[in-house]
């Protein structure tokens, strides 16, 4: 173990570069999981020595591949959405920078206060699960959908009108004016800080019922997308990131977004979120003690 500490590269020791890939891995792997890959990757980075800011700010720049993966999965979902997903992007871009510039200008002593209680929110929206919710929701209408499709005639309700299509994603003129802010507070956050921005982003749209699980998940990794491209571009340009931190997170991110797929169909996914609840007030309270006390 002495001769791989001895050895360093970018001001890292092996170890240490070692470690940062193992927490990306498990960040994309959470990811995937729970949507909240910040919360593993960004403690990490804090317990290897790296400064709040820093660590934040290379965090935004590692987990950015995650979203763009999705962004480009998701293409189907978001077929026949180009204005809303425009609309929905720039809002995001905008609230990134928005968010990045809080990070930079504000006093990083108010960023070391902020963090314990950012954490302990975004546990709890886990905790709410909207996520899995929604999921559930969409899966009993499906089945209603299913069912009245077979004890109808075809083409028919069973008032004799015509049956009802599938749900689809509403025209955007229709959005509830509050759904805007919404997205626009999550945009913000997302560039600040971000750890369960997406699954705060899945609860403001669907309390405007925009539309199926779906599509409102495809809309949801547009907003962080935006948001976390915009702030990135912000770090770098103000030279606040750690480039060897952001390029291993950015590997194991993938590695562990990848793997997590076959691994989470053997996990109840229900175990998964308790252990990141739990995590997460462990964390809360830890760096609650270290920073108030």
């Amino acid at each position: 173990m002495r001769g791989v500490d001895a050895v360093v590269i970018a001001g890292f020791s092996l170890m240490t570069m070692l470690l940062i890939l193992l927490a990306g891995i498990g960040a994309g792997f959470v990811g995937y999981a729970v949507g909240a890959s910040s919360l593993v990757s960004y403690p990490a980075l804090l317990a290897l020595g790296i400064p709040p800011v820093l660590a934040n700010a290379s965090n935004t720049v590692g987990v950015i591949g995650t979203g763009v993966g999705g962004v480009l999965g998701a293409r189907k979902e978001l077929r026949g959405q180009r204005l809303r997903s425009i609309t929905y992007v720039s809002i995001g871009a905008v609230g990134g920078v928005a968010g990045a510039a809080l990070l930079l200008s504000l006093d990083p002593k108010i960023f070391e206060f902020a963090v314990p209680p950012l954490i302990l929110f975004s546990s709890l929206i886990i905790a709410v699960n909207p996520r899995g919710r929604m999921q559930a929701r969409q899966a009993a209408a499906d089945v209603m959908a299913q069912a009245r499709s077979l004890t109808t005639p075809q083409g028919q309700g069973s008032d004799g009108a015509p049956a009802s299509a599938p749900a689809s994603t509403q025209p955007m003129s229709k959005d509830p004016w509050w759904i805007w802010l919404g997205v626009a507070f999550v945009a913000v956050y997302s560039g600040y800080f971000g750890a369960g921005a997406g699954t705060c982003a899945l609860a403001v749209l669907d309390a405007g019922k925009i539309g199926p699980f779906h599509q409102i998940n495809a809309l949801k990794t547009l907003i962080g997308t935006g948001a976390n491209v915009s702030a990135s571009v912000i770090f770098i340009v103000r030279g606040v990131v750690d480039w060897p931190v952001a390029i291993l997170l950015c590997i194991g991110c993938f590695i562990g977004g990848y793997i997590a797929s076959p691994v989470t169909r053997r996990i109840p996914a229900r175990i998964m979120r308790i252990a990141a609840v739990l995590a997460g007030i462990v964390l809360t309270v830890d760096l609650a003690m270290k920073t108030y006390l």
